[in-house]
């Protein structure tokens, strides 16, 4: 696999000098089997009066800056170098009593799953079920991971990805509606109805590259930017990814940043500013994924 070079900047313009408040940033891999990070850097301008790191509940590492003086813009810049390992989708290898639904998971792996298998938006018609029995029935001997692969495939296909600007998730049962949505609103729908088939599931942030087009135009869809996908849970396989937004799984073209029980708790930047209320004049973000 290749050496990708990956430059995450985001940068906020203001109509005055204003305060900033505390600012927490998720741009820095773990290192594990499928992804070996061999260096980073992280640039804030105007420099931090404090910068720490912390590992969140979920383990991801977070960057915590507070600053000491007004400025009238504030930019992040963050790269790293890593080697990307990515499962390969034959070597998915799903437990027996887990191959095909329905199926329970052990009661310790259930203890340990937790919230991740509960559902976290009303439903109260049961259409998104209805949705995810519909794959679930169109798949030959009604197995798991082939379900799990019919789900991120009919997504991408009967769904119209739009990059949406502004913050936030669409609520499952929105997206389902419109038939349209961003790669988070369709991380955030596949996870409830996989949630309603009784798997345990986590959103993911990342970033997003095509190991044939890196650096060139029409790349896949929702490149330039943070990309956002799913994890689900099967026995003998582990956390496995799968994107609805471009039907990838097992992590091909995928960049693991952080994972987290739901949307919010996975935003790559956050933070406040002390000023009137109209005094931010832009924000731009700029993600660049390249090869040695």
């Amino acid at each position: 696999m290749p050496t990708l070079n990956v430059r995450h900047r985001t940068s906020y313009r203001y109509s005055q000098p204003v305060e900033f408040g505390e600012h927490r940033l998720m741009s820095r891999p773990r290192d594990s089997h499928d992804l070996r990070l061999l260096d980073t850097s992280l640039l804030i301008d105007p420099r931090p009066g404090t910068l720490r790191w912390i590992h969140d509940v979920f383990g991801n590492s977070i960057a915590i800056a507070t600053f000491d003086r007004p400025a009238d813009t504030l930019t992040f810049e963050s790269s790293f170098r890593a080697e990307h390992y990515p499962a390969v989708y034959e070597a998915i290898v799903v437990e027996p009593y887990a191959s095909q639904f329905p199926f329970s998971y052990s009661a310790s792996d259930a203890l340990d799953l937790g919230r991740t298998k509960e559902r976290h938006h009303h439903d109260p018609e049961h259409r998104i079920d209805q949705w995810s029995r519909d794959v679930l029935d169109r798949t030959p001997g009604r197995r798991t991971f082939e379900t799990l692969v019919a789900m991120t495939s009919t997504i991408r296909d009967q769904f119209q990805y739009l990059a949406r600007e502004p913050e936030g998730v669409q609520s499952p049962l929105e997206t389902l509606e419109l038939r349209s949505g961003s790669c988070r609103d369709f991380a955030v729908f596949m996870m409830e109805a996989v949630r309603g088939l009784g798997l345990g599931a986590r959103f993911v942030s990342g970033y997003l590259y095509d190991q044939y087009l890196v650096g060139a135009a029409g790349g896949m869809v929702g490149s330039g930017a943070t990309h956002a996908w799913v994890q689900v849970f099967l026995p003998g396989a582990g956390w496995v990814e799968f994107d609805p937004t471009n039907a990838l799984v097992g992590g091909r073209n995928l960049i693991r940043v952080a994972v987290a029980r739901e949307a919010v708790q996975a935003a790559p930047l956050a933070g406040t500013f002390k000023g009137p209320a109209r005094a931010l004049l832009s924000l731009s973000v700029e993600v660049k994924v390249t090869t040695e």
